[in-house]
């Protein structure tokens, strides 16, 4: 099992990224770059390029409505040269109030177009004279634009041909997908002993469907990680993230999190979380999120508690733990980690 750690994104990204860059003597193995609505992470990516020799650098998530495919493709290739050869491109649908609120772009067509940025990535990435139809149609047809448009390849050479796609789903028709197509899976709010339950069938219906030339399928997942006496109070670190996703992430019926919560089996905290979030009651959607869960997520409490979690997490499937170190020594914890695995 691999190590990985994903960056902070609300406050200062030089200082987060140097944080990260200082795990990579510990142990860690790679770095993920969240963009949600605030500092692109592409611009991060670059400079955790330049401040890491070893560590994989990789989005988590790139969204598949406000880049075009072959935007997307040149953007992980880029990567791919400025870290000779360390980059993981991460993509996803993101969610209608990023895409629509901030970029203006209909949410439509989410498994189609991550499925089309997939295909066209791994063909550009291999220099191909790109000619397709599809949800972007490449080039242009003349009747909708200038007509100058003609089929084109990547102008420049790329490290790698085959740069590794992740994929963020969490509905059981995009991690069948995922399953089929991708080369790894990120998951968010990750139980470990509820992951065959929720989404072992469509596992295995796309892994049925897979290309054995991938190889087996990656999972990226973890939680804060904390280890010490008194550990298992940083669980509650959690909770405004927990309620803004179950509770404020999508309206009534079109919150991917709170279905997931859901078919953890917390229909009814899950209802309370939404209901007191909505109403703008947000301590009180806090305290909703069921401590039980919060174990479930996370790697924190005393050291035999931790590595029984982090078992529970490999028996899972999980091949890369996703762990936010939480105290004033963080490359103590991911070295500590890295030796039980």
């Amino acid at each position: 099992m691999e190590l990985s750690t994903p960056l902070t994104y609300a406050g200062d990204p030089r200082i987060a990224a140097d944080q990260a860059a200082a795990l990579e003597p510990a142990g860690l193995d790679a770095v993920w770059v969240a963009e949600a609505y605030g500092f692109d992470s592409p611009t991060i990516m670059g400079y955790l390029a330049a401040r890491t020799e070893r560590l994989r650098v990789g989005s988590a998530i790139l969204n598949v409505y406000s880049r075009t495919p072959a935007l997307i493709a040149q953007t992980a290739a880029g990567l791919d040269a400025l870290t000779g050869g360390r980059a993981l491109l991460g993509i996803g649908a993101s969610g209608p109030q990023v895409v629509e609120g901030w970029h203006g772009r209909r949410y439509d067509r989410p498994l189609g177009r991550t499925r089309e940025v997939i295909e066209l990535s791994r063909r550009i990435w291999r220099r191909e004279v790109i000619e397709h139809q599809g949800i972007t149609d490449l080039p242009l047809p003349p009747d909708q634009g200038t007509g100058l448009g003609k089929p084109l390849k990547l102008l420049t050479h790329p490290v790698r041909d085959t740069i590794p796609v992740y994929v963020a789903a969490l509905g059981p028709a995009n991690v069948r997908m995922t399953a089929e197509l991708a080369d790894g899976w990120l998951p968010f709010l990750y139980a470990p002993e509820h992951a065959a339950k929720v989404w072992g069938d469509s596992l295995a219906e796309g892994a049925a469907r897979r290309d054995p030339a991938l190889g087996p399928l990656s999972v990226v997942a973890g939680g804060l990680l904390a280890i010490g006496e008194h550990a298992a109070d940083v669980r509650d670190l959690m909770r405004p993230t927990v309620a803004l996703y179950v509770g404020g992430m999508g309206a009534k019926g079109r919150n991917f999190y709170h279905d997931l919560v859901c078919a953890y089996g917390y229909e009814a905290e899950a209802a309370a979380i939404q209901e007191h979030y909505l109403a703008g009651r947000k301590k009180d959607a806090e305290a909703a999120v069921p401590g039980e869960l919060l174990e479930l997520i996370s790697l924190a409490g005393p050291e035999g508690h931790v590595r029984d979690r982090v078992e529970a997490f490999r028996e899972s499937g999980v091949t890369m733990l996703n762990i936010t170190p939480v105290g004033p020594e963080p490359a103590r914890l991911v070295e500590r980690v890295r030796s039980w695995l």
